[in-house]
């Protein structure tokens, strides 16, 4: 899960369009990492053990570049519907 935090655009009346995340989330994370042997084929992982934090880390790292730097992000990776990593850590 990926928030955006800041403040609502008055004349367009959003934070940050969605559709623009969408696509954000699908060329810099689903694409990259989906259906990938992380240790073997992604290079992120290449020095990094791919923990849920370091995943959580790399898509953060992926996405923050494209995201307007007035806004925050915030990457939440669930293994289980009870464990999560946050990051970053507030």
């Amino acid at each position: 899960m990926v928030s955006v935090i800041g403040e609502v655009d008055p004349e367009t009346g959003y934070l940050m369009d969605m559709k623009i995340l969408k696509d954000l989330i699908k060329s810099e994370v689903e694409n990259h990492l989906d259906h990938k042997n992380l240790n073997r084929d992604v290079s992120d992982f290449a020095t990094l053990i791919p923990t849920a934090e370091n995943i959580a880390m790399v898509i953060y790292n992926r996405l923050r570049p494209h995201i307007d730097s007035s806004k925050e992000i915030e990457v939440v990776l669930y293994e289980t519907p009870r464990n999560f990593v946050t990051y970053p850590a507030n």
